[in-house]
C-alpha cells in the first residue's frame, strides 16, 4: 500500500506505455494489467512471447526498494508492519466486495454517462468519430485506459447508498406508524382501565344497595306479620259488631211491637233476650220478632236479586266429582318420551300464540299474532274454520266443555265467544284497559274468566253477559288464569312473580304462593288437580302441592324463558315450550329431563294429544309442529 501511494504516475505510465504499443490483441495479458493496476505495480516483466510477431518493449527494472546508502532499521520495520497490515487489510475484505469486478473501459464508462444523461446527440457524436479515429488506427489507447475499481466501486456505493437511503425512509415510516399506533393502544388502555373502574365502583355500589334493600325488606316481614294479625282482629270485631247491631235492631223491633199494643190495651209481655251460641239459635225456638227480621231480609234479598239481574248464573254448589280422579296407575301405560318431528302445519303468517284440543273430537284450534283464529282437522292438518273478528293479536283460547264454543282473549282489551256451529262470535266482553293475556271456562259452561295486562282478572256471567267480579290483588301484569277441575277455584299467575287462588264465587283471594324470582308466563293444574306447574321468565319451572300449598321442586332449564307448561292426561309428563325453541320433556317419577329439538326459532305453545301419543307445539315462525 506504500508503495502504491509512493509511485502512482510510474505505474500509470508503465500502464500507458503497454497500452500504447497496440497490446488489443493480448486480451489475457491486459485484463491481468488492467486488475493490478487498480492496487500498484512495482514490476512488470513479459516471460513469454506472444503468438504474434509484435516485438514488446522492455520495460526497465524499477527497483523500489531503499537505495543502500538511505538503508534504515526503523524504516524497513515500518514498511514491513504496513505490508503487514495491507495484507490483513486485504484478507478482511471489508471494503470491497467478496466478487471480482471488471473494470470498467473509458469509452465504455462515457457512453454509458452520456446515455444515463439523455445526452443521445452527443452520444452519436461521440461514437460516430470515436469509431472513425479507431478505423483510420489514429487513436492511441494510452490516452483511453480504463475506469479504476475505485470509481466503479464508488457508484456501486452511490446507488446502495441511495437504496439505504430509502430503505430508511421507509422504516422512519413505519416507526412513525408504530408510535401512532402504540399511543393509540395507549390512550384505549386507560380508557378501558378507567371504564372498568368505574364498572366495579358501579357493581360495589349496586351490591351496597342490593344488601340495604334486603335489610330494609326484611324489616318489613314483622310489620306485614302485625298487619295481618290486626286484620284478623278487626274482622272477628267487625263480625262481633254486626252480631250486636242486628241483636239491637231485634230488641227494637220488639219494643216497637210491645208499644203497638199497649197502645190499643192490650197486655202484652215483651220476651226476654238473651245471647245465645250459634248452634242454639239453631235449635231454639223462633220468636216473633226475628221471625219478622227473617221475613224482611228474604223480601229484600228477592227484590235486591230483580233488580240486579234476573238472568244471572249460580255458581253450582254440587260439583260432579273430577272424572280424572279415577285415573289410577295401573291402568296407565308407560310415559312416552320419544317423539320425533312428524309433520309441520303453517297456518299463520305471524307467531302462535296458543294451541288447544278439542275435549271429544281430533281437531285443534290455534291462534296467532295475525289477529286469527284456525280450527284443523287431525292428522291431516286442513282448515275447517276460521275466525275472523279480534282488531289486534289473539293471546289465548278455551274450548266449552261441551266443546261447541270457544272462548278467545286479545291484545285489543276484550274476550270474544264464538258458535262454531256457525263460525260466528255471539259474544263480545268488554272492561279490560289493557290487552287480556289468558281465559279459561268454568267447568259447568256458564262463567269465563280472564287476566290482563291491567293487574286485575275478571269473571263473566254468560248468560247475564255482564262482569261478576273484578280480582284485585297483583301488582303487575296478570299472564294466566286456569279454573281448578270442576271447582270454583281459580288460579292466576303473575308477572310479581306470585301465583294466587281465588274463589270466583266471592272474588277474594284466598291464598298466595311465592318462590319465583322472576315474572311468571303460564301456571297450570294436573288433570288430577292435586299439583300445579308454573314458569317463569328465566326457564325455572315449579310444582307445588295444592293440598298442602307448598313448594315440591324447582327445575331450572334456563336461561331462556319458559313461554308455556302442560301436563299430559296421566299426569306424570310435563312439557314446557322453551325461548330457545327446545321443548323440554320432565318425567316426575325419575327426574330426568328430556329435550325436543325441532323449532327453528322460540317455542311458544305446547300441548298433548288425549291419547298422549302425539304432542303439538306452536312456534314464532307461525307453524304447528306434530311430534309423534
Amino acid at each position: 500500500m506504500a508503495t502504491q501511494q509512493g509511485t502512482p504516475s510510474s505505474a500509470l505510465r508503465v500502464l500507458e506505455e503497454a497500452l500504447g504499443m497496440g497490446l488489443s490483441a493480448a486480451g489475457d495479458t491486459a485484463e491481468a494489467v488492467a486488475a493490478e493496476g487498480a492496487y500498484y505495480l512495482e514490476q512488470v516483466t513479459i516471460t513469454e512471447a506472444s503468438e504474434d510477431d509484435y516485438e514488446y518493449e522492455e520495460i526497465p527494472d524499477d527497483n523500489y526498494s531503499i537505495p543502500e546508502g538511505e538503508e534504515d532499521l526503523a524504516k524497513a520495520v515500518q514498511m514491513v508492519q504496513e505490508q503487514a497490515a495491507d495484507t490483513q487489510i486485504l484478507e478482511q475484505k471489508t471494503v470491497f466486495s467478496p466478487k471480482h469486478t471488471v473494470p470498467e473501459a473509458i469509452e465504455d464508462f462515457l457512453c454509458n454517462f452520456l446515455i444515463k444523461m439523455g445526452m443521445t446527440r452527443t452520444l452519436d457524436c461521440f461514437q460516430s468519430e470515436w469509431y472513425e479515429l479507431i478505423q483510420k488506427g489514429v487513436t492511441e489507447l494510452r490516452d483511453g485506459g480504463i475506469v479504476p475499481d475505485v470509481y466503479t466501486q464508488n457508484m456501486l456505493l452511490e446507488n446502495e447508498n441511495k437504496i439505504l437511503k430509502k430503505d430508511l425512509k421507509h422504516y422512519k415510516q413505519a416507526a412513525d406508524k408504530a408510535r401512532e399506533d402504540l399511543l393509540k393502544t395507549q390512550k384505549e388502555r386507560d380508557f378501558h382501565r378507567m371504564h372498568h373502574k368505574r364498572i366495579v365502583q358501579e357493581k360495589n355500589k349496586l351490591i351496597n344497595d342490593l344488601k340495604k334493600l334486603k335489610l330494609h325488606y326484611a324489616s318489613y316481614e314483622p310489620a306485614i306479620r302485625v298487619l295481618h294479625e290486626k286484620h284478623h282482629a278487626l274482622l272477628k270485631q267487625k263480625m262481633l259488631t254486626s252480631l250486636e247491631r242486628d241483636r239491637a235492631i231485634g230488641q227494637i223491633s220488639g219494643l216497637q211491637e210491645t208499644l203497638k199494643h199497649m197502645e190499643i190495651g192490650h197486655s202484652y209481655h215483651a220476651p226476654e233476650f238473651r245471647v245465645v251460641p250459634t248452634y242454639e239459635k239453631e235449635n231454639a225456638p223462633e220468636g216473633p220478632t226475628q221471625k219478622g227480621l227473617r221475613e224482611a231480609r228474604e223480601q229484600s234479598k228477592c227484590k235486591a236479586k230483580t233488580k240486579v239481574n234476573t238472568k244471572d248464573s249460580e255458581f253450582p254448589t254440587h260439583m260432579q266429582p273430577n272424572p280424572n280422579l279415577g285415573l289410577g296407575k295401573e291402568n296407565l301405560g308407560p310415559a312416552k318420551f320419544d317423539y320425533k318431528l312428524n309433520n309441520i302445519f303453517r297456518l299463520h303468517e305471524l307467531p302462535v300464540s296458543c294451541i288447544i284440543m278439542h275435549p271429544h273430537k281430533d281437531l285443534l284450534v290455534s291462534c296467532g299474532e295475525d289477529r286469527v283464529w284456525k280450527m284443523v282437522g287431525l292428522p291431516k292438518g286442513n282448515v275447517l274454520l276460521t275466525g275472523l273478528g279480534h282488531t289486534d293479536w289473539l293471546s289465548n283460547c278455551c274450548f266449552h266443555p261441551s266443546g261447541n264454543k270457544l272462548a278467545t282473549s286479545s291484545g285489543d282489551t276484550t274476550v270474544k265467544l264464538w258458535d262454531l256451529s256457525k263460525g260466528n262470535c255471539i259474544l263480545t266482553f268488554e272492561g279490560h284497559t289493557h290487552a287480556v293475556w289468558s281465559c279459561t271456562w268454568h267447568s259447568c259452561g256458564d262463567f269465563v274468566a280472564s287476566s290482563s295486562l291491567d293487574t286485575t282478572s275478571k269473571i263473566w256471567d254468560v248468560n247475564s253477559e255482564r262482569c261478576r267480579y273484578t280480582l284485585y290483588g297483583h301488582t303487575d301484569s296478570v299472564n294466566s288464569i286456569e279454573f281448578f277441575p270442576y271447582s270454583n277455584t281459580l288460579l292466576t299467575g303473575s308477572a310479581d312473580k306470585s301465583l294466587s287462588i281465588w274463589d270466583a264465587r266471592t272474588g277474594k283471594c284466598e291464598q298466595s304462593l311465592y318462590g319465583h324470582m322472576h315474572s311468571i308466563n303460564d301456571a297450570t293444574f294436573t288433570p288430577r288437580g292435586h299439583m300445579i306447574a308454573s314458569c317463569d321468565a328465566c326457564g325455572v319451572t315449579k310444582l307445588w302441592d295444592f293440598r298442602k300449598l307448598l313448594p315440591i321442586v324447582s327445575i331450572d332449564v334456563g336461561p331462556s324463558p319458559g313461554n308455556e307448561v302442560t301436563f299430559d292426561l296421566s299426569g306424570r309428563v310435563l312439557a314446557q315450550a322453551s325461548g330457545n325453541g327446545v321443548i323440554h320433556l320432565l318425567d316426575l317419577k325419575s327426574g330426568q329431563i328430556h329435550k325436543l329439538m325441532g323449532h327453528e326459532s322460540e317455542a311458544h305453545t305446547v300441548i298433548f294429544s288425549r291419547d298422549r301419543e302425539t304432542l303439538f307445539s306452536g312456534g314464532s315462525d307461525g307453524t304447528v309442529r306434530t311430534w309423534s
